[in-house]
């Protein structure tokens, strides 16, 4: 069973991550809506919803939904096809639905059949993405919409043009803001003078003194001012009574329209694949191990995607910049979601003006960072040293999701673990003894000869109902083999989640090393038994 939490147990780290969750949601949601052809606020309202309604629904404590890049391709052609935005709304409302129903079919348990080092080779990969893609802003060049993750060879102005273009086009201003940005984000916690007021992100530092200096700039008519272009661009509402009077309803006449039907299943389809890689990336990054119920997180996003729809909003899924940004920046629980939404709202509504004089640049400096720590050659390097079984897969969802796109590139490494695994290990399986669990009891759980990452379903959902106060003995003495995933959930459930829960693990038989059958080659893991 999974440990409650109390969301509202952490509300210090929870509002100063979901402050800079919600700095690097604003420009996301505003540009992702310009990229899809849809009305800019479409964006923020699906930011509010993914906030608030999929945040409060979600058990997910790190992942963020909004509007993401992965989508805008389909929803700028179905908006197209379909003749209009309101049309186009009715196909979202219906591929929400059609994600509550998947989330009752258990239909999220496929998520669990996602090898580590395809979901780590996808984080890598975005964060390339991520880091490549603000560097345009860096010097003041903003052609494209902020944060996107779809294909950056695709256009003739793509990022690489933009980069080689940069010496006879860029601005100092923005040069300046984003130098100060990052000394204030890198160093805000390292200074022993400023440890007394570390709760205050240095994200909203950097925010603050980076609006401060461009103002200053701009009254001197210095030429490192950054122009309007060049700042966050926010929807001016005269008056909280204007915000019904913008919002657009599905057109529910079309319901018999077959292409209707095929955009929201193509929708529901995408859209649910990549939360459920996305909630994987996140339980991940936890650094409790929590673990996420998939199937009512396809629950809560359908009903996000219906209420989106209704008030006029975009599709959304779980969005891994977000999340990646809110572990950052110190998340604890999903409170920190539910606070992004609400900052999200209020600011639509009474600050708009204020947040207008936020520059890219620096947001570009807080993405920058994000995309380092999940592009990490710390990473790379630990992939490489546990061998080519792991490393190949690794790298090639890697370049894959920077080539191509992200379900292409998860594919890709998919296909070659399965390869992998097929051609060492035909007949590989998990067997263990299930019973009936109570508190107290001493649990056996026996490992076959051989245990690959199909079968981390199964011993991940083991562990997971394993009560508090148990004795838990997992047996290894017969195992041949073990796959990398395995072995990272037995540790992490031995070092994390049992200590919070008052288990205790006993590892028996154990190896420093497994060979990988028919290949003559040991691979070596760096997992310890402890015993």
């Amino acid at each position: 069973m999974t440990k409650k939490i109390n969301i509202f147990g952490h509300l210090k780290s929870d509002f100063a991550s979901g402050l800079v969750v919600f700095l690097v949601a604003l420009p996301l949601c505003l540009g992702i809506a310009l990229a899809s052809g849809a009305p800019l606020f479409s964006g923020i309202i699906s930011g509010i919803v993914g906030g608030i309604v999929v945040g409060f629904l979600s058990q997910s404590h790190l992942s963020v939904s909004g509007p993401a890049a992965g989508l805008t391709a389909i929803v700028l052609t179905a908006i197209s096809d379909l003749g209009n935005f309101e049309t186009f709304l009715l196909a979202v409302l219906l591929a929400g639905v059609i994600q509550l129903i998947l989330g009752f079919l258990k239909a999220g348990t496929i998520s669990n059949y996602f090898p580590n080092n395809v979901i780590e080779g996808m984080l890598a990969g975005i964060g390339v993405i991520i880091f490549l893609k603000q560097i345009p802003h860096v010097f003041g060049i903003d052609k494209d919409y902020f944060g996107d993750l779809s294909l950056f060879f695709s256009t003739e102005d793509n990022i690489i043009t933009q980069v080689i273009a940069l010496p006879s086009v860029w601005s100092l201003g923005p040069i300046v803001i984003t130098t100060v940005s990052l000394i204030i984000l890198i160093s805000w916690n390292k200074i022993p003078s400023l440890q007394k007021i570390k709760f205050i992100p240095a994200a909203l530092i950097a925010v603050i003194l980076s609006v401060l200096l461009n103002e200053v700039f701009l009254v001197s008519k210095n030429p490192f001012a950054i122009q309007s272009e060049h700042l966050v661009n926010l929807p001016v509402l005269n008056s909280i009574s204007n915000f019904g009077e913008i919002l657009t309803l599905p057109d529910f006449s079309s319901i018999l329209n077959t292409k209707v039907w095929i955009v929201a299943l193509t929708i529901a389809v995408v859209a649910s694949i990549e939360t459920l890689l996305c909630v994987e990336a996140a339980d991940r990054m936890d650094a409790q191990k929590r673990y996420t119920n998939t199937n009512v997180e396809l629950k809560a996003q359908g009903i996000g995607n219906i209420v989106s729809a209704i008030l006029g909003g975009l599709p959304m899924t779980s969005v891994v910049v977000r999340t990646s940004a809110n572990n950052a920046a110190g998340a604890k629980t999903k409170m920190s979601s539910i606070i992004h939404g609400v900052l999200l709202l209020i600011s639509v509504l009474l600050i708009p003006t204020i947040l207008n004089k936020i520059p890219l640049a620096t947001l570009a400096a807080v993405l920058l960072l994000v995309g380092y720590k999940l592009a990490n050659p710390k990473t790379i390097k630990h992939f490489y040293e546990q061998g080519k079984y792991q490393f190949i897969p690794f790298i090639a969802t890697l370049i894959g999701v920077v080539f191509l796109d992200l379900l292409k590139g998860v594919a890709l490494g998919m296909f070659i673990s399965v390869i992998f695994v097929l051609k060492g290990n035909m007949k590989r399986a998990y067997q263990f003894k299930k019973q009936d669990y109570h508190e107290g009891d001493i649990i056996h759980i026996d490992l076959a000869q051989e245990v690959s990452f199909l079968n981390k379903a199964a011993i991940k959902e083991t562990l997971a109902q394993i009560p508090e106060n148990s004795k838990v003995i997992i047996n290894a003495s017969d195992t041949v083999y073990i796959a990398h995933d395995v072995l990272d959930l037995i540790r992490e459930f031995k070092e994390i989640k049992s200590v919070d829960e008052n288990i205790e693990v006993t590892l028996v038989g154990f190896k420093k090393a497994y060979d990988l059958e028919n290949t003559g080659e040991e691979e070596k893991h760096v997992f310890t038994t402890n015993i």
